[in-house]
């Protein structure tokens, strides 16, 4: 494959040709490590970072015998990782994972990035319906995201799950111990419902409820409170368009949402409604990305190019598609706190933890 550069002059400036061929360059650049994103979703997957993470420097047969895989599509895909320098090989075509490399895409590690990398694919199994939006508007519903539940639960596992009960319940003065009294608690929102799941389990006092517009997930969700033996927790598929006047009031002590409002297809309709919900000492727990609201506060942000491709291709086209605001995943602090004060809070804390640069956690109450 060539690629040939021939930019058009702009007759406002002499053409930069350093400029242009910078650019050219970060774009070869991009197409490799994208083309490594892939290759590390599949290697995700198909379980063979676990794999090779057990094994000493292995040849593609060997190591496609142990993850019991094809061996031909194996051998390709070590070919790809080991030029993009995430897998070692050595003089006599043996594959290994680096001990450090491991740390980063294994369950055993510190984190797991290798969920990260689906996103991808994901978000790339919908190019044609966005493509279709920006011709004709409109948006691209829930049910054309095959796992797109399946991906946020693992990301959950790696952002909410670990620091839950350390560093995200402390966030809330006496929390722990009124979660052990017994209170009733609401996930908006809630995917497959894992944090609910986790804080039902170990608080067998308090009352759970998960409501989610998506059916999968909810049946996931529900499938796997039985098999937990789970007696205090219930979900329920649920469109909150309405939440604002359908909200039973003063029904919860705590309300959670997880990375959940911004793709809303009424976001303050959904903020009014908690603030109905809750009980005059209750207290709304919101996760939601690390952003500003304007553009040019995010031109520094590590993940910012990502997160704007999210909000393009899944979060603000899935409200869209509801007929929503589209309100899109780079709400930002600023207009997140005003819509919070706007739905009837008066009080908005706003936190951020060592481990996780992604994520605001906004602890607001009435």
């Amino acid at each position: 494959m060539s690629m040939i550069l021939d930019p058009q002059s702009n007759p406002s400036r002499p053409l930069d040709t350093a400029r242009t061929d910078a650019f050219g360059d970060r774009v070869l650049a991009a197409l490799n490590e994208a083309s490594v994103l892939l290759m590390m979703s599949i290697g995700h997957r198909t379980g063979l970072f676990e794999t090779m993470s057990r094994l000493e420097p292995s040849t593609s047969e060997e190591i496609a015998a142990a993850a019991g895989l094809d061996e031909r599509y194996v051998r390709e895909w070590l070919g790809a990782l080991a030029v993009g320098r995430v897998i070692d090989v050595d003089d006599l075509g043996r594959f290994s994972l680096p001990p450090e490399h491991a740390a980063l895409l294994t369950a055993a590690g510190e984190a797991d990035l290798g969920v990260f990398a689906g996103y991808i694919p994901v978000l790339g199994s919908v190019e044609d319906d966005i493509i279709r939006c920006f011709r004709e508007g409109g948006g691209v519903p829930y049910s054309r995201f095959d796992r797109f539940h399946e991906l946020m639960a693992e990301d959950s596992g790696q952002t909410v799950l670990p620091a839950l009960h350390s560093h995200i319940l402390p966030l809330v003065s006496g929390l722990r111990e009124r979660l052990g009294q017994g209170i009733d608690i609401a996930d908006l929102g809630c995917g497959r419902g894992r944090a609910l799941l986790d804080l039902a389990s170990h608080f067998p006092a308090s009352a759970f409820v998960g409501y989610d517009l998506s059916s999968e997930a909810i049946a996931h969700a529900t499938a796997q409170a039985e098999a937990q033996g789970l007696t205090n927790i219930r979900f329920e598929v649920r469109d909150l368009s309405d939440f604002d006047v359908t909200a039973e009031p003063h029904a919860f002590d705590l309300v959670t949402t997880f990375d959940a409002v911004h793709d809303q297809a009424k976001p303050a309709n959904l903020l009014r409604g908690i603030r109905r919900s809750l009980r005059p000492s209750g207290v709304y727990l919101m996760q939601d990305i690390h952003a500003h609201s304007h553009l040019h506060g995010n031109m520094d942000h590590p993940v910012g190019p990502f997160l704007y491709t999210v909000s393009c291709m899944h979060c603000m086209t899935v409200s869209l598609a509801q007929g929503g605001d589209g309100l899109g995943t780079m709400w930002g602090r600023e207009r997140a706190t005003k819509m919070l004060h706007e739905a009837g809070f008066s009080k908005v804390e706003i936190h951020q933890l060592d481990h996780d640069f992604q994520n605001d956690y906004y602890v607001v109450r009435p």
